[in-house]
């Protein structure tokens, strides 16, 4: 029984993440052609009046993070979430997450709910969990991740929570975005990196601290097949991450019923998310790129260094290394 409400759980979530937004904005549609058209109309009215919430630091709630739906989510991996250092409530954090993976399972379970217990380790802190703008323009959909204190990874979003909102915030970007997600696969120590400083500007000119974290096991929990550079498939793939905001995958996990067939319930592999040292930033509102590249080169190193080490730990050899494209 136990095994079942932990598939549930992380299945619930999946579904979630993939129709509940078209399945909700079809059936607020519907529903303006049926005798429910005042429900759906009072419901689009509030959209309206509500839309820029999310852009202004959205709408967290204590009992969403803290269903017991989440702990069976986070045993079924399970998902762990190591502290190294203090942070400061005091200071505001970006933390860097590493690598993608397919669904970001290690960062949701550790950042979007409380089941890790990282308003525990890290008191005073608030975690925001960036993730695509897109997202908060679904019905429904919106609102189920504003409540897990979720955020657009836009520059208005995150402006305000590290400007407009106090101290003692920690926005979560997973900067490797759509494009390292085409490129993990079980046993993958890969990150999208080198090109990627548009977050560390932004912690010099908000003088926010910057967090590498990196979850050991996140690539495990599905396989994919991952397309050469130059084929029509890649191309493919690439036209539409660029059109959508999101990289339309090929991959699979388990059965729902036979844990030997293909599915979408991700694999019960163990990820072991490790939040690392903070580099302290100063703010500095016009960075020159030399600036910005120096900082970029110094959390390059602290992620570096984090995974060579605890690697070991959670079932790598000493050889393996952390490839940064």
């Amino acid at each position: 029984m136990e095994k079942h409400l932990q598939v549930i759980s992380v299945l619930q979530w999946v579904i979630s993440f993939l129709v509940m937004g078209a399945a909700c904005t079809v059936l607020l549609i519907y529903m303006f052609c049926t005798d429910c058209w005042i429900i759906a109309a009072m419901y689009t009215a509030w959209l309206i009046v509500d839309w820029n919430t999310p852009k202004q630091g959205g709408r967290r709630s204590s009992w969403v993070r803290n269903w017991t739906v989440w702990t069976y989510f986070r045993d079924y991996f399970p998902v762990r979430l190591i502290k190294t250092h203090n942070l400061l409530p005091s200071r505001n954090y970006i933390f860097g997450y590493h690598p993608h993976g397919i669904f970001c399972f290690g960062a949701f379970c550790n950042f979007g709910t409380e089941a890790t217990g990282f308003s525990k380790k890290f008191p005073g802190i608030k975690p925001s969990l960036a993730t695509l703008a897109g997202n908060f323009r679904l019905p429904v959909l919106r609102d189920y991740l504003m409540s897990g204190g979720i955020c657009p990874v836009n520059k208005n979003s995150i402006d305000y929570l590290l400007s407009c909102n106090g101290t003692g915030n920690a926005v979560v970007i997973v900067v490797g975005g759509a494009a390292e997600s085409l490129q993990c696969a079980p046993g993958m120590n890969s990150v999208t990196l080198k090109n990627r400083k548009g977050f560390v500007k932004l912690a010099l000119q908000k003088g926010s601290d910057l967090v590498p974290v990196y979850s050991f096991g996140e690539n495990d929990a599905y396989k994919q097949v991952i397309f050469e550079e130059g084929t029509y498939w890649r191309y493919l793939q690439k036209r539409l991450q660029k059109l959508l905001g999101f990289a339309p995958c090929l991959f699979h996990g388990c059965g729902l019923f036979f844990g030997n067939s293909w599915g979408i319930v991700p694999y019960g592999k163990p990820i072991t998310t490790i939040v690392g040292e903070p580099i302290t930033v100063p703010k500095i509102e016009d960075p020159s790129e030399e600036m910005v590249d120096l900082y970029h080169s110094m959390y390059v190193k602290s992620l570096q260094c984090l995974f060579d080490k605890y690697k070991t730990r959670f079932g790598l050899k000493e050889s393996d290394i952390l490839c940064i494209q």
